[in-house]
């Protein structure tokens, strides 16, 4: 069986992404930029671009592929970043956790915010970074932490939007993704 991909161009810089069947009949483009130093610096520099007028105080992501991500816009913009780790380490404190449901995995995760964290956010102007927002399940769950840690979401935003599932408003994103689904 030939592998299938589906073609993107960021800024210029192209990449295949191989489609994976997450369940019978529903196939989605997996994009991994872990390692990917070209395609996270094009995707970093345009989203910080579309992001500098939010007057953004502090970045948050969840762990793990979109940590370099959420690194490069912060070197970019000058900016702090927090992880949202999904496991609960004893460093933590007093941590704020919800819970989302993965689309690649279909399991769900429970997302932690660390205390020291917890006191960074705080009042504070955050954007959310992601790198593809698909059902909204994880964005929901960075959303829920923020609301608890008494943050403002002034921004949300990503590499890619994903499938028709959620309504995408006020997402900066710099493109959107299928979802291919077999009659």
């Amino acid at each position: 069986m030939a592998a299938e991909f589906h073609s993107v161009d960021v800024a210029g810089v192209k990449r295949d992404l191989p489609l994976m069947e997450i369940k019978p009949g529903v196939k989605i483009a997996i994009v991994n930029i872990l390692g990917d130093y070209e395609f996270v610096n094009v995707a970093s520099a345009e989203l910080a671009k579309q992001l500098a007028n939010r007057e953004i105080e502090v970045l948050v992501t969840a762990e793990a592929k979109s940590i370099p991500l959420a690194h490069a816009i912060g070197s970019a913009m000058q900016l702090p970043y927090v992880v949202l780790r999904k496991t609960h380490k004893p460093y933590m404190g007093d941590a704020l956790q919800s819970e989302t449901l993965s689309i690649t995995t279909g399991q769900p995760q429970t997302l932690f915010l660390d205390a020291k964290d917890r006191k960074l956010v705080a009042g504070r102007r955050v954007a959310i970074v992601d790198d593809v927002i698909s059902t909204g399940s994880t964005l929901q769950g960075m959303r829920l932490i923020m609301d608890k840690a008494g943050a403002i979401v002034v921004a949300e935003a990503a590499i890619f939007t994903e499938g028709d599932r959620a309504q995408w408003y006020d997402i900066v994103a710099l493109g959107h993704l299928p979802v291919w689904v077999e009659d």
